[in-house]
């Protein structure tokens, strides 16, 4: 049995990204690397969006990008313009074919369609156990997602960013494709925090998102029936539905960490690469695949990767607010935009911000309700 110097378990965005720049880096030509996934990715079954300046990483591969952004609830509205920041879209089909573009190139990467059942540590090396075969690597890097150790925990909040998209085409030019709309909450919110989440492509395309954040999923029907009365009440009814897509992203502050060994690291959402708050992926994850393919240079225990921020406790913040008072979701993101710049906002979020930004953000927030969590989320470290 060939020993790999890494395996990288499952081919979406975590392994893909970590796959991709290590195949961009010349310190790993000479290292044997196996992606293994009961089905490698081809397909659009994801659409990733992420706020940057003009020029980025993937530029050659967006699909779209917007500079002005709409948010509102029945208290308020507006429309803001980014600059300098972008809010870029890339389909997931794009993503996958230049990542494996990139790997067809490299002879020290080898690709396994096989389904994973269990793995085994020693002193040595990682033996991983599929159904068509086995595997042993010195170092294995898995973004394979257990909820188990997530749903039998109640010291953290969880959440879940939970969704339905349609992807729509108008024989009539009925959308303004200059304008994002992040969360609109003029949606009945019926005691949670839901929105739409409109991406329109072109004057005659857009996706529509019906999105919550809440402890339970609804039936496929319900997100579909309110993604019909959305664009009903807008005057659209003469249009066809050209794909669907769906999602469920867990929103905790949970030690995902924990789990890690010297030689297993858990990437991507089950590594705690989402953005516990808002659920995005995409633009934590181009962050954290570089960090992490510099620190494999240095020959370290993989356990000592993961490192909390102090905004890993601004989520935690956040989430006890919105697991609480979920209710009050639309009242807690429309302040956060009425109140602050556009800029700042994304720079909080893109954890970029000093200390000092950071409190001007929060301070704008319901202070009692964040005071509240803020000492249970306190209580939480001890």
């Amino acid at each position: 049995m060939k020993k790999y110097d890494y395996i990288l378990l499952g081919s979406g965005l975590a392994g893909l990204l970590t796959a991709y720049r290590m195949a961009n880096d010349p310190w790993f030509d000479n290292k044997s690397i196996a992606i293994i996934d009961k089905e490698l990715k081809n397909k659009n079954d994801r659409t990733w969006c992420f706020w940057e300046e003009e020029n980025g990483e993937f530029t050659t591969i967006l699909s779209k990008k917007w500079d002005t952004a709409f948010i509102g609830n029945h208290d308020f509205e507006a429309v803001f313009n980014m600059n300098p920041f972008f809010y870029k879209m890339i389909r997931s089909k794009d993503f996958y074919d230049l990542v494996y573009d990139l790997i067809a190139q490299k002879s020290n990467f080898s690709l396994f369609t096989d389904e994973i059942i269990d793995w085994q540590t020693n002193f040595e090396s990682v033996l991983v156990q599929g159904k068509q075969s086995n595997y042993t690597a010195s170092f294995l890097l898995t973004s394979l997602f257990d909820a188990k150790r997530l749903l039998h925990q109640t010291k953290y909040p969880y959440l879940k960013q939970h969704f339905v998209g349609w992807f729509i085409k108008s024989k009539e030019p009925l959308f303004d494709d200059t304008v994002v709309k992040f969360m609109d909450f003029t949606i009945e919110q019926k005691r949670n925090t839901r929105f739409m989440y409109v991406l329109p492509t072109s004057p005659n395309e857009a996706l529509f998102e019906y999105t919550l954040f809440s402890e339970k999923l609804l039936e496929k029907s319900v997100y579909e029936q309110e993604i019909a009365r959305y664009l009903k009440n807008r005057g659209i009814t003469d249009y066809e539905i050209s794909e669907k897509e769906s999602g469920n992203i867990p929103m905790s502050c949970f030690r995902f960490d924990s789990q890690n060994t010297s030689r297993v690291l858990f990437i991507g959402t089950a590594g705690g690469w989402t953005k516990a708050s808002t659920g995005f992926t995409f633009y934590n994850s181009v962050k954290k695949s570089k960090d992490l393919v510099s620190f494999l240079k240095t020959n370290k225990k993989l356990n000592q990767f993961s490192k909390r921020n102090r905004y890993w406790f601004y989520d935690l913040i956040l989430l006890e607010v919105l697991y609480k008072n979920n209710e009050r979701g639309a009242e807690i993101f429309g302040m956060l935009f009425q109140k602050n710049k556009i800029q700042d906002i994304f720079i909080f979020l893109n954890e970029e911000g000093t200390f000092y930004s950071d409190l001007k953000v929060m301070l704008q927030l319901p202070k009692w309700l964040f005071i509240k969590a803020t000492f249970r989320a306190l209580w939480k470290l001890v």
